[in-house]
Formats: structure tokens, sequence, C-alpha cells
């Protein structure tokens, strides 16, 4: 007998879709209740909701990518008798990081181990020959896990309703709104031609770190896409302010390079002085479908020296006194919380 489902809250609105969260329970016993966000979409969206739930099954395993749950879309009806289409995907109790960011301010260390998760997820995206095209802050999803004492956060990609094949043109791309995602995000190359490079994700990328850095959304002083367009058109990139470290600073100018090709790769970005200081436990090479090793994200408790006793040496040496031997804590890497 299939699990009930009990709806729980609403999530939020992805891009053909809304998505809330919902606790499956066993009918037999009631025991052992999980939860899922689960996208819904009517008939006239089913199209884009199998074409991500597609390029989601291709990604499936993936460092830093959301996980769907099932093998297939669901059909169904809502409360009003409505067809509808449903995709299940992991939970992220976290939120986004936009509302992460909302209730916090992060530090150096975490943006900088953010920025690397972000580009694990590209990594595994552009290998397999796509282009996220929306990435945003609202598209990427915190996931909190706990071990004792330390909490540790990962950060998974999502929403693919916008993605496109590399090189291809994007059937989002109009000419009074050539944006292929959300406009403040998008390079200016993307809006000249409306063709999906890698390199537009990188852009895109460049302003979600100075977002997490200034706590605004890139162009914060324009509230109207219209004005914003004209300054893409003309090459321009979003202001670097001069209080943000001299290697952020460097990595958000080759993301934003008017140049694509000046941006590099995601695998070069990975290579980034910006990101030398990321723990070596941190630095999982990404190959694609298949490689599980993540990386997580720790705050640590602080830890106390152990002291330990050295007995004496042989009896000639019974007149010295003991010695104490002061033992550092274990390296950064023996709090990471294991991936589920």
């Amino acid at each position: 007998m299939l699990p009930s489902m009990e709806f729980v809250k609403p999530l939020g609105k992805g891009s053909y879709g809304s998505v809330d969260l919902v606790r499956y329970t066993n009918p037999d016993d009631g025991s052992n209740p999980y939860y899922q966000a689960v996208k819904t979409s009517y008939p006239q969206d089913f199209e884009p909701l199998l074409k991500e739930f597609q390029i989601l099954s291709k990604l499936r395993d993936c460092p830093r990518i959301v996980q769907t749950c099932g093998k297939s879309l669901l059909r169904g009806v809502n409360d009003y008798g409505i067809r509808v289409y449903r995709m299940s995907m992991e939970y992220a109790a976290g939120g986004s990081l936009t509302t992460f960011m909302e209730t916090r301010s992060l530090s150096d260390s975490i943006i900088r181990d953010f920025t690397y998760m972000i580009l694990e997820g590209l990594v595994s995206i552009h290998s397999h020959g796509y282009v996220h095209c929306d990435l945003k802050p609202e598209n990427i999803l915190v996931f909190p896990r706990t071990c004792g004492c330390n909490v540790s956060y990962e950060l998974k990609i999502s929403d693919f309703g916008m993605s496109t094949k590399v090189g291809q043109d994007s059937e989002f791309w109009e000419y009074d709104s050539p944006y292929l995602g959300t406009s403040r995000y998008m390079s200016p190359e993307s809006v000249q031609n409306g063709i999906a490079e890698e390199a537009l994700d990188l852009w895109s990328l460049g302003c979600i770190v100075l977002e997490m850095y200034t706590g605004e959304p890139p162009w914060p002083s324009l509230e109207d896409s219209k004005k914003l367009l004209p300054l893409l058109l003309n090459g321009n990139a979003p202001e670097i302010p001069e209080s943000l470290p001299w290697d952020a600073r460097q990595f958000l100018q080759t993301c934003f390079a008017s140049d694509p090709l000046e941006r590099g790769s995601a695998s070069e970005l990975l290579k980034h002085k910006f990101l030398h200081n990321v723990s070596d436990q941190k630095k999982v090479r990404v190959t694609g479908a298949g490689d599980k090793r993540e990386s997580v994200v720790v705050l640590k408790s602080k830890k106390v020296l152990k002291v330990k006793i050295i007995p004496p040496k042989p009896p000639q040496f019974k007149n010295r006194p003991l010695r104490l031997k002061i033992i550092p804590p274990k390296p950064p890497g023996f709090s990471l919380v294991p991936v589920q």
C-alpha cells in the first residue's frame, strides 16, 4: 500500500510550479514519517516539469545537486479536482540561501566554503552539457547537518526549469525581455544573443558571492530591469567594494570579465587563490555522475587541549620529573559530518 501524503506548508514557487513540504506516513502503522519537497504543476506546464525531471535524473548522485525521489513524475488531482503533475525532491530544512542570509551575516570563511560548494555543483552541471541559466540564492538550497555539538551546512543547486543545453538558444530569451533567467544575475553576452554558455553561470556565481559579502543583491540601486539592460549591453558589471578581501575582489573580477573566455571554467575557478584557504578535506575532485563524495561547512565548538602524562624513562632516570605533552585537537577534517 502506498504511503499517505499530508500537506505541511508551502515552501515557495519554482519556474513552473509551486513547491510544498509534504509528510509521508506508512498507512499500516503510521511509523517512521518522512518529508519531501514536492513541486506541483498544472497540465500546461507539464513539459517544462518533465524537462526538469529528466535533467535532474541525469544529474542523480552528482555533488551539490538537489536529488529527486522516485523514477518518474506522479500524476494526480488537487483538492479542486484539477489534474496536476508532481515531482518529489529531498527537503532542505535550512531553506534557500536567500532565507539563510536573511537571518545571519556570513563570515569570510563561510562565504569561501559556500562558493566552493556551488562551484562543485556547476562542474557537475557543465560536465553533463547543461547551463543552469538561473543561478541565484533562491535556487540554492541549504541542508543543515548536526553531529553532537557540531552544526554543518551543505549547499545544493535546485530549480532547473530554465536550464538549457550548452550552445543552444534559450527559449526564454525574447526581444523585449532578453534574459535567459533572472535579470539581476544575467551576463552581458547572454542578453545580447540569448545563447546559453557555461560562462553565464560563472557571472551569476559572481553575483551570488557579491551578495553574500554585501547582504544586497547585485545592482541594488536598480529597481527596474529595463534600466539594467543598457548597462549589460555596454558590458558593465556590478560594483565590487574595496572593503572586500583582495583575493575575493580578484575572484569577482574573473567572474565579471567582459570576455566570457576570460572567466575560465568552473573547474578552473575551483583552483583560484580565493579558495585556497578552504580546508583540504573540502577540496573534493568532481568528476560528474557517480561521484558521491561531497564536502560540508562545519561550525565547530571550541576544543580544550588535552594533557597526557608520560611515564618516566627506565629506572636509571627515575629522578627526572614527569613531563607533560600537549596534544593538539584533531585536524579540521575530523569534525566533518558524513553526507547521508
